[in-house]
């Protein structure tokens, strides 16, 4: 029987509520009295020499309060990136700066060249345009290969070439690797392209910046996923504040996806604008301002080769692959193409020769960082597009050919700096094909032919790696930042709890799950537990919500400070009842006497703890405990998918048939959460593998700038789902048990939809090796066209 509460019960979203009756409090929605308004003049051509910048006219048009250029930020900080990598050779990254406003020159359409806050946003607006550039326009750094040549035109002038870094990992010896290769019974090669991608949540960036003189402080609202992490970078790294006179709050988010984790320029020029202006200034983001502003997603260029002996078992893997940085780095952006892509490039098989190759190149393009998933979608997608191939080449069934090559013992080292903890990736494999009824493809396709399609039948592996950690260990790979979180269990005299956590709910049902867990510990109602998030003011410090690891790290800190609560209750509890702490026990909000009917109720002994007449004397009153939690390993969550498609000969049109998930997510806390979170993932994974793509032609401009231009996926692009995660083997080192969800979806899915493409249009007649994404009908009608 299905759980009505507690760990395990699909309680529903609570946070629903105000979002579908439009309760919600974005930052949209907030107005300071007296606020200006700020509008960008961002550049227009992709890589420029600034000249001149003539702002007299703009600042003496209506309303305008101030007009800021790169010079107003002359001494101040840049934008940091919060993870420097070494390079093969030992030396550390080049890492250019990042001004808020461009200094000397534009590097990328949509560089921010100057701003201007005024009473009205369309004052600021009308003052932009009265703003005369003189830029002397450069070539335009596009293409990777290209800009990583000697003598290309350097995006950055201060910088030795266009290479961020030239990464490796894994297998060191080339010798050894071309042994391998060399002496294999079959070498399977392929190049493919992980298409840029753009985000698109459903709201904007905003932020809204205010400065009291009085008290010398400042209160940020933006969209973000990490307020404590923007605090600390906005005061250490580019403003210079102090830390403690700064508020950083982040409401209501109406999704992130990895893009509301950074710190960006308008965050920090809004709060330098505010004390400036003496005024609140708020910015609010057009969806095209969006399109040239917030970092974009993948973008690699690889070439995978995959060796196997004469049994068909996996003895080597060698991948070469180029990273778009964009013009700047990001915050988090240096680490996607490497510690968060190279490490899981041993997926789920046991392969015992790794190498990996990575260049990150500067380009005239928007930066790029992460996106759902950020790394891990990369490597799935080479490594499963590629054992595909394989099988196809070697003729054997790829389902065979996988589990033929599982991982099937744990704890297991790989090749490329990982120690996955547990796992079944047969048992996953067995649960998709029950789920799928892949006994019965053949019939339907046989329907498919007489109804004049073709049908194809998708099947890949993933594995994820989750909840990035530990802190000391990836000190040492170059991250600025630690990656604990916290919590701080406040419980109210009459019973009631408040949880203040670090990690920041976007859409992952935070305010849900977290009281199913502490309702759960206690015995008492989920009702009674609130959850407290996105307030610097009000949390503890915490690193926010990214890569999958909300309920793993910060759930985690919560459990242990609620362990801490109810340790400190037992004692309150021993002394009401007269009785030995150790014969204490707690179940269903009740503290009992082992052994006997005595008894007494959580509320008594919460408001004894405030109210302590009758009152152990060594302990202290209040009961409020809080608790931080540095993971010792990461999650590895894993899955097996299929996908069933049909594809129209005389047009190329796909059509997604049916899609199947099994996952492996460890222990679940809400199964209605996790389903929710898979059909998002899949959702994206869909709309890259079919539908999106961000292009720029040969000048550096952005072709798929607006939803004219940009494909997102709609509702008739998505089949009914068939979601199972009872596959459980629970994360053996965290306290629940658990493992990431949110990203799975969209790391598994576009390998499963273009396996599928692949399998149906060589199920024609064809023979076609790869298509990239995404598979639109032109671009698979010229590929069945030759």
């Amino acid at each position: 029987m299905p759980k009505d509460s507690g760990i395990g019960a699909s309680s529903k979203r609570r946070e629903d509520v105000r979002f579908l009756t439009g309760a919600g409090n974005y930052t949209d929605d907030i107005n300071v009295h007296g606020q200006a308004y700020v509008h960008f003049l961002r550049s227009d051509i992709a890589h420029g020499r600034i000249k001149s910048i003539d702002t007299s006219a703009a600042e003496t048009m209506p309303g305008v309060v101030k007009v800021f250029t790169g010079k107003d930020f002359e001494g101040v900080g840049g934008m940091p990136c919060g993870w420097e990598v070494t390079d093969r050779h030992g030396a550390p990254m080049q890492e250019p700066p990042h001004p808020i406003l461009a200094q000397g020159k534009v590097r990328h359409v949509g560089d921010p060249i100057a701003a201007v806050v005024a009473d009205s946003l369309e004052q600021a607006r009308d003052a932009a345009e009265a703003i005369e550039l003189d830029i002397e326009e450069l070539p335009a750094v596009l293409d990777m290969k290209a800009a990583a040549q000697e003598g290309a035109t350097l995006v950055h002038d201060d910088l030795k070439n266009n290479i961020c870094y030239d990464w490796h990992l894994g297998e060191a010896d080339n010798d050894k690797v071309n042994e391998v290769f060399a002496n294999a019974a079959h070498v399977t090669t392929l190049d493919l392209v992980n298409n840029r991608l753009v985000a698109n949540p459903m709201e904007p960036r905003v932020a809204v910046a205010e400065y009291s003189r009085g008290t010398d402080e400042y209160t940020l609202y933006t969209t973000s996923q990490n307020p404590h992490v923007i605090r600390l970078l906005m005061c250490a790294f580019v403003l210079g504040l102090p830390e403690h006179k700064v508020r950083v709050v982040a409401p209501d988010v109406g999704g992130g996806f990895g893009t509301k984790i950074f710190h960006y320029a308008e965050e920090a020029f809004c709060t330098f604008a505010a004390k400036a202006c003496n005024r609140a200034v708020k910015w609010t983001s057009s969806r095209s301002e969006a399109f040239i502003s917030d970092a974009h997603g993948r973008d690699h260029v690889s070439r995978i080769e995959l060796a196997l002996d004469a049994d068909n078992n996996f003895i080597g893997l060698r991948t070469d692959t180029y990273a778009n940085m964009g013009a700047y780095l990001s915050t988090f952006s240096s680490s996607v193409p490497t510690w968060l892509h190279g490490t899981l490039m041993a997926g789920n098989y046991k392969t015992p020769v790794i190498q990996v190759n990575v260049k990150a190149m500067f380009t005239n393009t928007v930066p790029v960082d992460a996106y759902r998933g950020a790394g891990r979608p990369e490597a799935t997608y080479q490594l499963e597009r590629v054992v595909d191939k394989a099988a196809r080449e070697l003729g054997v069934d790829p389902i065979a050919l996988r589990r033929q090559n599982f991982i099937t013992q744990f704890p297991y080292d790989t090749p490329v700096a990982l120690t996955y903890d547990t796992g079944n990736y047969d048992g996953t494999m067995d649960k998709l094909e029950a789920a799928a009824d892949l006994a019965g493809f053949a019939a339907r396709r046989a329907q498919s032919e007489a109804n004049g399609k073709l049908r194809g039948l998708g099947i890949n592996c993933y594995i994820e790696a989750c909840g990035i950690a530990p802190s000391n260990i990836v000190g040492m790979l170059g991250a600025r930042a630690g990656l604990y979180d916290a919590a701080t269990v406040r419980v109210n005299a009459t019973g009631s709890i408040s949880v203040m956590v670090g990690a920041h709910s976007h859409g992952q049902g935070h305010e849900t799950a977290f009281p199913q867990v502490v309702a759960d510990m206690i015995g008492i109602d989920e009702s009674m537990v609130e959850i407290v998030h996105g307030d610097t003011s009000k949390i503890p410090f915490g690193m926010g919500t990214y890569g999958s690891r909300s309920l793993a790290v910060c759930g985690s800190a919560m459990v242990k400070a609620t362990e801490k609560v109810i340790d400190k209750a037992k004692k309150i509890a021993a002394h009401l009842l007269e009785a030995s702490e150790a014969d204490i026990e707690l179940k269903d909000g009740q503290f009992s006497v082992a052994g006997t009917d005595k008894s007494v109720a959580w509320g008594d002994v919460t408001l004894t703890a405030y109210v302590p007449h009758n009152f152990p004397l060594e302990v202290e009153p209040g009961l409020e405990e809080t608790a931080f939690y540095d993971p010792a390993n990461f999650t590895f969550p894993s899955g097996a998918y299929a996908c069933e498609v049909e594809v129209d000969p005389e047009t190329g049109q796909v059509s997604i048939e049916a899609f199947t998930a099994a996952d492996d997510f460890g222990n679940i806390i809400n199964p209605m959460i996790v389903d929710g979170q898979v059909h998002g993932g899949i959702g994206q994974g869909i709309g890259q593998a079919l539908l999106e793509n961000c292009a720029y032609d040969e000048n550096g401009q952005l072709l798929s700038a607006s939803y004219m231009d940009y494909a997102m996926p709609r509702a008739d692009d998505v089949p009914f789902y068939s979601v199972d995660h009872s596959s459980q083997t629970p994360c053996t080192h965290n306290p629940l048990g658990v493992k990431g969800c949110g990203e799975a979806g969209a790391i598994g899915s576009p390998p499963a939809v273009i396996n599928a493409v692949l399998d149906a249009l060589n199920s024609g007649g064809k023979s076609i090796d790869h298509i990239d994404m995404p598979v639109s009908p032109s671009r698979v009608w010229a590929a069945m066209n030759g």
